[in-house]
């Protein structure tokens, strides 16, 4: 019942809203919004505090019969690979709608209910062992974000919403032929059952692109990453939140659970094309970052980059780099989510994201200028944050793997700083040019306890990492093995 519960509350919340919400009781939307989140939240703690670390085998499953006639059932479960994101997912939440508290004042209720909606939906991703669940979870969430983005996006909000839309769900459709493909040759829409199916290459290869369509566009990959800075940039600060910390982990996800276990002998086959992708990503994303005159595009790009890495550890078939690939996935949905709510604390008050427009700003934020120091360190890998965890051990594993690769990779940390650093002083120090900067407020308390809670939780990442990794060691040991038997028949 507990994953049902995690999928299904934040859902069933975000429909109350909608039935009842109105404007003229916004603060009791809110309210209600919020108790919704923390009620989501609280029924996925049970899932890390009673999950079995010892064991690669799926926890907390949940069966039932869906559509009879085709073999599709409403079927659930967690291990090592998906547990995190679970809870990620929930945890996110709650900051997206008290990032909204003073923020958002028209269609609350439907604001805050597309947020809800989505978070069970993206959990249902993570959660669902059925390939027609699966594939009806990860569809669904295009709706509530398309939404987010097209009604209380930026001046360019339609045209970023349809690019968004339309490049995602393009995408799919090749990956839902796969899946109907591997329903015809197992019976099954059980996707434990895919993963022991016996596949010649030919048909390993043709699976793993149509998986690819999909995936490599949620992730994003380049060099289908065009929509990412679009739809960051005319988003609202809450959608740019979820969609850098958990929508571009579904992608990444997608892979651990299909691509690799489901077409083994393609994943290595193909593995160099992979990786020169994620290099392109890593080291030419990054310069692209550097360029950026606006905070959303450079955060967005630097979110691609970040997203290379990921790619780069899941194809080099090592245990240290997939362990590293998923903890710079949650590291990133922690760290990438504060640096939108970094900038979105500035755009509340001067309506602007141009880094030309700022300058100063620790003159009249002390505050917001530590904690935002803080995220930007964490952004390019600094030690003893989260985001050092994660992209060292990904360069660990690329050295077992390749020198030249592992070199090449390493780079990022080094443009991760330069665009980081270059644009936090060119926002925070200096004198104050603009009238507009002299007249900032400094965080108020709602902005910096939501701040210095996703600092904590980088800083406890960052220092403690072992109760992430033990979690995932033998779900990630599991799939290391599995990948590495030959499915060819």
């Amino acid at each position: 019942m507990l994953l049902s519960l995690a999928v299904w509350v934040p859902i069933a919340f975000g429909a109350l809203l909608l039935a009842v919400g109105r404007d003229q009781h916004a603060d009791v939307v809110r309210w209600i919004a919020l108790i919704g989140a923390i009620a989501g939240l609280a029924v996925t703690l049970p899932l890390i505090g009673g999950f079995d670390a010892s064991t690669a085998a799926m926890q907390f499953t949940e069966k039932a019969d869906w559509i009879e006639r085709f073999n599709v059932h409403y079927h659930l479960g967690v291990d090592g690979l998906s547990v995190w994101f679970v809870l990620l997912t929930a945890f996110i939440t709650i900051f997206v709608v008290i990032a909204a508290w003073e923020v958002i004042e028209e269609k609350v209720a439907q604001y805050m209910a597309c947020f809800l909606i989505l978070s069970g939906l993206m959990i249902g991703v993570f959660a669902a062992l059925d390939g027609l669940l699966f594939y009806v979870f990860f569809e669904a969430t295009l709706i509530p974000m398309y939404l987010i983005i097209g009604i209380w996006g930026g001046p360019n909000r339609i045209y970023a919403a349809f690019k968004f839309f339309l490049y995602t769900l393009l995408g799919s459709l090749l990956t839902l032929v796969a899946l109907l493909y591997l329903y015809f040759k197992s019976g099954s829409f059980d996707i434990l059952t895919w993963h022991k199916l016996p596949l010649t290459m030919h048909e390993q290869v043709l699976i793993f692109f149509a998986f690819l369509m999909a995936f490599a566009v949620k992730v994003p990959m380049w060099p289908v990453h065009t929509w990412l800075p679009d739809a960051h940039v005319e988003a609202p600060t809450g959608g740019s939140v979820v969609l850098a910390a958990i929508m571009l982990k579904l992608g990444a996800y997608g892979f651990l659970r299909f691509s690799l276990p489901i077409a083994p002998d393609a994943s290595h086959h193909l593995a160099g094309m992979m990786i020169a992708l994620s290099l392109i990503a890593v080291v030419y994303i990054g310069f692209v970052a550097l360029v950026q005159e606006d905070m959303k595009k450079l955060v967005a790009y630097s979110s691609i980059a970040h997203m290379g890495f990921v790619t780069l550890g899941f194809f080099m078939f090592n245990d240290m780099a997939v362990q590293g690939a998923i903890v710079q996935m949650i590291s990133h949905g922690v760290v990438s989510g504060a640096m939108f709510l970094c900038i979105g604390v500035l755009y509340d008050r001067m309506h602007s994201r141009r880094i030309a427009d700022y300058g100063g700003v620790v003159n009249t934020m002390p505050k917001f200028g530590a904690l935002f120091l803080f995220f930007a360190m964490a952004n390019c890998g600094l030690p003893a944050t989260s985001g050092f965890v994660g992209e060292f051990m990904v360069i660990l594993g690329a050295v077992k793997y390749n020198f030249w690769v592992a070199f090449a990779a390493a780079s990022t940390l080094i443009l991760g700083a330069a665009y980081s650093l270059w644009m936090y002083k060119r926002v925070v120090f200096g004198a104050v040019a603009n009238e507009h900067v002299a007249e900032l407020k400094d965080v108020n308390g709602r902005e910096f306890w939501m701040l210095a809670a996703l600092a904590i939780v980088s800083l406890w990442m960052g220092l403690q990492p072992k109760p992430v990794t033990d979690l995932l060691g033998p779900s990630v040991d599991n799939l290391l093995k599995h990948v590495a038997v030959s499915k060819i028949k």
